[in-house]
């Protein structure tokens, strides 16, 4: 494990199926296997499918559900909606509260736990194996992965068989 800071919100509803010890390992590899600043700070959320479907709208330009978003802190994403987005709406400066170095503190994962279960479902495997390859696809994002081009995708993919591989086998 590393020394990172890890916040973590887990809506009222889900605390007691959301391992938050689950949450920090798999958060945890994923920086270890990109040799992150050990004092790198990142926030998850585990929220509802309405929370996660509102920001993917507002911020992605996409009215639908998605199962993890991604906000860094050190670069913006792609908005895929046909209008023209209101900057006034989404171009807010984050400022950090004092002592909170800008280097360190890649952004927030905001997973919808609902859709996890759904896609868990779907694969054929347990709920916390998908949580744990969400957050781990949520970090990359926050690191600069992307999977739009296919060889952006492999790379990604390579990232995330090696943080899987850092992790202790009742997550993989």
């Amino acid at each position: 494990m590393t020394d990172s800071r890890i916040d973590i919100q887990v809506f009222d509803e889900f605390a007691n199926v959301v391992s938050e010890s689950q949450v920090m390992e798999a958060v945890s590899s994923a920086l270890k296997s990109e040799s992150c600043n050990p004092d790198t700070h990142v926030s998850v959320v585990i929220a509802d499918d309405e929370v996660v479907r509102e920001l993917n709208r507002q911020y992605r330009g996409l009215d639908e559900n998605t199962d993890v978003l991604s906000f860094s802190f050190t670069h913006e994403g792609e908005y895929y909606g046909e209008e023209e987005r209101d900057k006034s709406e989404t171009d807010i400066d984050f400022v950090l509260p004092p002592g909170e170095n800008d280097d360190t503190t890649l952004g927030e994962i905001i997973i919808s736990y609902p859709q996890t279960c759904r896609q868990a479902e779907v694969a054929g495997h347990p709920v916390g194996q998908e949580l744990t390859v969400l957050l781990v696809h949520g970090v990359l994002h926050l690191l600069g992965y992307d999977h739009e081009e296919p060889d952006d995708e492999a790379m990604m993919k390579a990232a995330t068989s090696r943080a899987m591989g850092q992790m202790s086998p009742r997550h993989n």
